[in-house]
């Protein structure tokens, strides 16, 4: 059965494409809920789909600026992968996967150069320079910062994303512009912060002409995404992932 997939026109020609959570019936994942076999196997029909015979490489993901250069596979399993949150390959047959819930999966390649990435960007990912660090590895492989495209998939959007004064002021002043006011709780300030946003600046900052975002909020999108925030705001004990992939022919 065929997974429920969106893609990007910015990266047409590469095997590439997000995966939701199909109204909870999917969850991809080793750190979420359910059969970590039954993940694995959803995680391979998803990588097939991407490329027909390609093979997996998805990290543990720590919310580090790390990145991996993936030049074979290795067991795609809950334990024994490498920790990182960007991994980059210039090898064929090579499926690069980040798993999200809310935070920002960011597919790139350079088809050009042959050259392709994939990087898991939390507020924290992104300020500590994950990004920044997937387009320099890509680079080492060929790449060419001027042709290297990069689609950012659903994340949770600015009016979803409530955070207080402590966060607001580790990214004072320098990007305010990200920040909104929430609505007033009782004298409590609080604001909205734009993660697509603040991701799209740091990928034009880097270098990046062409940048897309597929603007899909995880945390109001029910029946579409998982999303950590709401799965803790309804007292759940654990939360489902989605997927993200690109591969190389």
């Amino acid at each position: 059965m065929d997974l429920p997939i969106e893609t990007s026109a910015l990266l047409t020609g590469v095997p590439h494409g997000f995966f939701g959570s199909a109204g909870g019936k999917q969850q991809f994942g080793f750190g979420g809920p359910g059969d970590p076999a039954e993940v694995q196997a959803l995680r391979a029909q998803a990588a097939e789909m991407i490329l027909p015979g390609g093979h997996l490489a998805a990290p543990h993901q720590v919310h580090s600026p790390d990145v991996v250069t993936v030049t074979q596979v290795w067991g795609d399993a809950a334990e024994g992968r490498p920790v990182a949150d960007a991994v980059v390959s210039a090898t064929p047959g090579i499926v690069l996967g980040i798993v999200t819930a809310d935070c920002g999966p960011i597919l790139f390649a350079d088809a050009q150069a042959g050259v392709i990435g994939a990087a898991h960007a939390g507020w924290r990912g992104a300020a500590d320079g994950v990004l920044e660090n997937t387009i320099t590895a890509m680079e080492a492989l060929g790449a060419r910062r001027a042709q290297i495209a990069a689609v950012l998939g659903p994340t949770i959007a600015q009016p979803s994303y409530e955070v207080d004064a402590p966060f607001r002021a580790r990214f004072a002043p320098a990007a305010d512009r990200f920040f909104v006011p929430a609505p007033d709780r009782g004298g409590t300030a609080r604001w909205h912060f734009d993660l697509p946003g603040f991701i799209c600046d740091r990928l034009a900052s880097a270098g990046l002409g062409k940048i897309a975002d597929i603007g899909r909020d995880t945390f109001s999108h029910v029946a579409r995404y998982h999303s950590h925030r709401r799965s803790t705001q309804a007292g759940e004990a654990n939360y489902g992932r989605q997927i993200s992939m690109i591969g190389l022919p």
